[in-house]
This record gives structure tokens, C-alpha cells and sequence, in this order.
């Protein structure tokens, strides 16, 4: 029992910590966009992050070899749907993480906070994606959908009651994420995960790298200025923050552990708060309270019958 108590811990420790490296990563982002452009910036951080996964999925391989007792034919299956699944990912990451990096060129002022809380509205739309799937849902998660919404609101319109192009492209960003989630989730007890989130950053990496001498003029000079965010935002960020949400996942309640990293948007606004000397409104203030509450809403159990 003593032992279980301690795993439980240390998972609950490595979730939080996963999520504190996601939430001041927003401020990386924020510090890179100032140097670097878009497809820049991601293209260089995930083939960073595909980088920092391959020891660890080298080491698991070797150890898994050894017990695999699976036929040449059953191997080369279960490849093909690796590799389908991570490319499916990594298209649905290219959208996502694109549409999010774009949006820090058009919300100056407490980017990092505001952008980190409208990118946790994936945690209300998955809910609502899922019904199309035929998944029904509690009351409450309906009564945090709400409450979602207006949090949104008050978080991404102005007094003039208008909505900017970086609000939008956030939001656009937190509906891929929710889409993303919900594919891992139907392929998740098929493939291995470390080497389905490798492949996905590969993905994004390349098709980035692609459209950076395409639609962009990348300079040395300039990626070497912002080489210690992006370093921090594709070795931290995408490599050890994954690797910390797989070590806790397995000792944690799924419950439990979606709060625990849903904190990410609420590092996001300390860290902007703390590192850049971001402020939002009072009205925004109250918004990110509310979707933060309506979040732990969508995550608390079921009662049991």
C-alpha cells in the first residue's frame, strides 16, 4: 500500500511538473516570435523534440525485443498502423500548433496567458466533438461547456465587442487540439505512444521546415538568437514534458491527471505574469477564472451508481 501511495505520488509530481513546462513554454514562444517567424520557430523546435524522444524509444525497443514474441507478419502490421497513426497526428499537430504560433503575432500584450487559456478550450470542445462519435455526456460537462463559452468570451472580446485575428486563430487552434485528442484516443491501445507522439513531431518538424522556405525567410543570424527558447520550447516542452505525462499517466487516475495538466493554462498566465510582465483586464481575469473552473468541471469523475 505504502508503495502504491509513493507511484501515486511521484505520478501526480511528474504531471505537474509536465504541466508547468507547458505553461511557461507559451512565454518561449511568445520570446521566440520576436526573432524567429512561425513555421520557423516550429519546424526547428519539434525536429528538436523527434531528437530527444529517439534515445528513449531506442532503449525501449531493445528492452521490448527480448520478450516479443509476435510473427514478421504481425510486426509489419502493427508498423503500417504506427505510422499511419502518427502521420494522421502529426497533420492534425502541423494545424494545431501552427494556428497557436501564428496567433502571438496578433495578441501583443499577455500573449503568453491569454493565448495558454483559450488553447485549454480543447478541454470543453472534446466533450462536445465526442457526441458526434455517440458518446453521450453528463449534465455537468454541458453545465461547464457554458461556462466555457463565457469565460472565452470575456477572455478573447474587447469593451468594443469585437474578436481579433489572434483570438481566432487560437481558437481554431484549440479545435484541432480537441480533434487531436480525440483521434489518439481511438488509436491509443494500438500503438505505442512514445513512438506515436516521435512520429507526429517528425511530421509537423518536416512539413514546417517545408513551408519556411516557402512562405518565409529564415536567417541564421535570427535562429540563433532565438535559439534558448526554441531549445527550451522542442527539448522541454515537446521531449521531457511527454516523456513526464507517460511516467505519471501510469500511476495517476485519468481524472486526477487531466487536472493536474490542465494547470498548463494557469502556469501559462504566471509565467507571462512573472517572466514577461504580462497584465490582462479585470474582465479577462474573470474569464480565464471561469473556463479554469468550467475545465475542472469536465474532469471531475462520475458518481458511481
Amino acid at each position: 500500500m505504502v508503495i502504491n501511495k509513493k507511484k501515486t505520488m511521484g505520478g501526480n509530481v511528474a504531471l505537474l511538473l509536465a504541466a508547468v513546462i507547458w505553461g511557461t513554454s507559451f512565454v518561449a514562444q511568445d520570446v521566440g516570435m520576436e526573432h524567429v517567424e512561425a513555421f520557423t520557430y516550429n519546424g526547428i523546435r519539434m525536429l528538436m523534440g523527434t531528437a530527444v524522444l529517439l534515445p528513449l524509444i531506442l532503449f525501449m525497443q531493445l528492452k521490448k525485443k527480448a520478450t516479443d514474441t509476435r510473427t514478421s507478419d504481425e510486426k509489419k502490421k502493427a508498423a503500417a498502423v504506427q505510422i499511419k497513426s502518427g502521420v494522421i497526428c502529426g497533420l492534425i499537430l502541423f494545424c494545431a500548433s501552427n494556428l497557436q504560433q501564428f496567433a502571438f503575432n496578433y495578441i501583443p500584450e499577455g500573449a503568453s496567458g491569454k493565448i495558454g487559456f483559450i488553447t485549454a478550450l480543447y478541454m470543453l470542445l472534446v466533450p462536445i466533438f465526442a457526441l458526434f462519435l455517440g458518446r453521450k455526456q453528463r449534465l455537468i460537462v454541458w453545465l461547464a461547456v457554458i461556462m466555457g463559452c463565457a469565460g472565452a468570451y470575456l477572455l478573447c472580446v474587447d469593451s468594443a465587442m469585437t474578436i481579433g485575428i489572434g483570438e481566432i486563430l487560437t481558437l481554431g487552434c484549440a479545435v484541432f487540439f480537441a480533434v487531436h485528442i480525440l483521434y489518439i484516443d481511438s488509436v491509443t491501445d494500438r500503438v505505442d505512444g512514445v513512438i506515436l507522439s516521435a512520429t507526429q513531431f517528425l511530421v509537423v518538424g518536416v512539413l514546417s521546415v517545408i513551408c519556411m522556405f516557402i512562405f518565409e525567410t529564415p536567417r541564421i543570424e535570427n535562429i540563433n538568437t532565438a535559439i534558448v527558447p526554441i531549445l527550451y520550447s522542442g527539448v522541454m516542452s515537446s521531449g521531457v514534458a511527454y516523456t513526464l505525462q507517460i511516467i505519471g499517466q501510469k500511476h495517476t487516475e485519468p481524472a486526477v491527471a487531466s487536472i493536474l495538466m490542465c494547470l498548463e493554462s494557469v502556469f501559462a498566465v504566471l509565467a507571462g505574469w512573472l517572466i514577461l510582465g504580462d497584465s490582462l483586464e479585470v474582465r479577462e481575469y474573470i474569464g480565464c477564472a471561469v473556463m479554469f473552473v468550467a475545465i475542472i468541471l469536465t474532469n471531475l469523475p462520475e458518481k458511481k451508481k
